[in-house]
């Protein structure tokens, strides 16, 4: 933890987040792999903590007289995910409790289950990081795991402004199946100079052409369609929506038929919306001596990069470049 005020072993903090009191029953001062025991940190101090039962990366905890909240960090989306299974039976169940440990930790690691293969997939910020929290698992919490090769985390994105009616309609003897939306799909709005993630829904439909009962079936559709990007599959983070009008049938139409109106209409108008594939694009320093400034130029270019600056330091050249993600692997 960083300080910015007095702290002492054996006092009470209140975190923002959750509310709750967290008591601090021990204080240490990091030293390599050494732990000192101290009696308090001042402002300035960093230290470690022993005692708390709650508390994530980036939380506040401040005097329950005086609460206060300061501005949490921002996390990146990690870039790049490799699939992993456990060695034995043994490895299962230790290995789900070692990934949430380690997730709990680092915000800038994820974890999910790939649908359509089933495998564990776990995501960070670089192959260096993935390797160091795998060997983690190893060494903290003695699980043995087989991973896979690297695959970098693309992303998909709209880039244009495009209107478009999309009508789901089947009728298949008895009760049929309808749903009929006009929407308008863009890229999200900036919100304080930066794009928010997730979905911007808004509803203009006027006179009740879409019942209100079938709205959130809509914004619900886009969201979950927004899981799967129009091109490649990739998921697009952001997105704006406005519901502009529609119609409906009073005994065929049902949540479900506006639901899948939605998924639809979200891919068939990505052509039109110019729909994009975004590339993770690293920026790299290289320090190198001059008789080696040539094939480390040339190294560069053959992996798509682009030289940004050259320059001197203590005797040695420079070279900053951004490289595309996929192409550092080796």
């Amino acid at each position: 933890i960083a300080v910015l005020s007095f702290l002492g072993a054996g006092s009470y903090v209140l975190n923002t987040r959750s509310g709750n009191k967290e008591r601090i029953s021990r204080i240490y001062q990091m030293h390599a792999n050494k732990q000192n025991p101290i009696e308090y940190i001042e402002a300035g101090d960093i230290g470690a903590a022993v005692g708390f039962k709650d508390i994530k990366t980036g939380d506040t905890l401040c005097d329950e007289k005086h609460p206060i909240i300061l501005e949490s960090m921002k996390f990146p989306a990690p870039v790049i995910g490799i699939a992993i299974e456990p060695k034995t039976k043994a490895d299962v169940d230790k290995m789900g409790m070692a990934l949430a440990k380690l997730a709990e930790e680092d915000p800038t690691f994820t974890v999910r289950t790939d649908e359509a293969s089933g495998q564990t997939i776990i995501s960070g910020m670089g192959e260096l990081h993935l390797d160091i929290l795998v060997d983690r698992m190893k060494r903290e919490f003695e699980v043995e795991v087989n991973q896979g090769e690297p695959q970098v985390e693309y992303k998909e994105a709209f880039t244009r402004t495009a209107t478009h009616r999309e009508t789901y309609k089947k009728q298949s003897g008895g009760r049929g199946k309808f749903g009929d939306i006009v929407f308008t799909l863009e890229p999200a709005d900036e919100v304080d100079g930066k794009v928010p993630v997730g979905l911007q829904f808004i509803n203009a439909v006027k006179g009740g052409n879409v019942p209100k009962e079938y709205i959130p079936s809509v914004e619900k559709g886009f969201r979950e369609a927004m899981k799967t990007g129009p091109l490649a599959g990739y998921q697009v983070d952001s997105l704006k929506v406005t519901l502009t009008d529609g119609s409906f049938h009073p005994v065929d139409s049902d949540a479900l038929s506006f639901e899948l109106a939605a998924r639809m209409g979200y891919r068939e108008v990505a052509k039109a919306a110019g729909a994009i594939i975004l590339e993770p694009i690293m920026k790299m320093e290289v320090i190198t001596p001059e008789e080696n400034m040539g094939d480390i130029v040339g190294d560069i270019n053959r992996r798509r990069g682009q030289v940004n600056d050259m320059g001197d330091r203590n005797g040695a050249k420079t070279i900053k470049a951004d490289v595309p993600l996929s192409e550092m692997f080796g």
